[in-house]
């Protein structure tokens, strides 16, 4: 038994990947939930639930221990039922969800609303069942807090576009701390050449020379796009850039840490107009 069990740790693992439309799949019985709760539907909310579904919460008792607190399911839907003035309003701020078969899971960051007054905020981690009826949450442990409650999804465009104009501004005036912090430490920069390829430290070595003057180099960014992946974890951009080089575009990838969005890739490339293309071929065969 125990070589089979090594056996098994030895088998390749595969990772598929996950299409939106499994994704929105998931997230379906975990949005009928909160919609149940808005609406105060207790049938709405039950649909969510697979037979048998465990609730608990994660939380510091007044002595500060750790506790694992219970939860029936049927108390909690009975709860949703019973008329009450003002609204169970939970907001979820972020989805990040993962897929292997019949089971996935969830960890979604929220803020629970009584009405419009804020009453506390955490993170809900579900694991849901894929039956004959589709995807059902089969449990969910939650943390809960009063402090640092957002009161509104943060705006992770805005957040973005803040920290890439940062980090082109950091290069312009030589700010040697600011660019590098904005790449994750395994961030990968692709240069014009083809032997331009770095990673964060390898980068901060080769331009150590330019973070001595005044300017690094100085790259002037418009017309950019963003795009997010389903669950707002990981986020790729385009954009056009003005450059000593003439015009060029960068693009990259994002990922969202602890420390906030940082950098995880980024790809530079001079742009060739196609008029131009043949005479370009020649002067890189010459």
């Amino acid at each position: 038994m125990k070589n089979l069990f090594l056996l098994f740790l030895l088998l390749p693992v595969f990772l598929l990947g996950q299409s939106d439309e499994e994704l929105a799949a998931v997230k379906a019985p975990i949005q009928l939930l909160f919609d149940g709760m808005r609406a105060g539907d207790s049938s709405m909310v039950r649909r969510a639930f697979h037979p048998g579904a465990h609730l608990q919460t994660a939380f510091l008792n007044r002595d500060g221990q750790p506790q694992l607190g219970d939860e029936e399911v049927e108390n909690f839907i009975r709860a949703i039922g019973t008329p009450h003035e003002k609204i169970y309003n939970e907001q979820i701020w972020s989805y990040d969800i993962r897929i292997d078969g019949l089971l996935a899971s969830a960890w979604t960051e929220y803020t629970f609303f009584l009405g419009d007054q804020l009453s506390h905020c955490g993170v809900n981690a579900f694991q849901l069942f894929k039956g004959a009826d589709g995807w059902k949450i089969s449990h969910i442990t939650d943390t809960r807090r009063r402090e640092d409650c957002p009161a509104s999804a943060p705006d992770e465009a805005a957040a973005i576009n803040a920290l890439l104009d940062a980090w082109h501004k950091a290069a312009a005036t030589a700010d040697e701390e600011a660019f590098f912090g904005s790449m994750t430490t395994d961030g990968i920069y692709l240069g014009t050449d083809a032997s331009e390829r770095w990673l964060r430290d390898e980068l901060r070595t080769w331009a150590k020379a330019a973070f001595e003057r005044d300017t690094a180099w100085a790259f002037t960014p418009y017309g950019r796009q963003l795009y997010f992946s389903q669950n707002g974890q990981t986020a790729w951009f385009e954009e056009n850039l003005e450059t000593w080089m003439g015009p060029c575009r960068g693009s990259g990838i994002l990922s969202k840490t602890e420390d906030g969005w940082k950098i995880r890739h980024y790809n530079l490339a001079v742009l060739v107009p196609n008029e131009k293309i043949q005479a370009f071929i020649e002067m890189v065969k010459g």
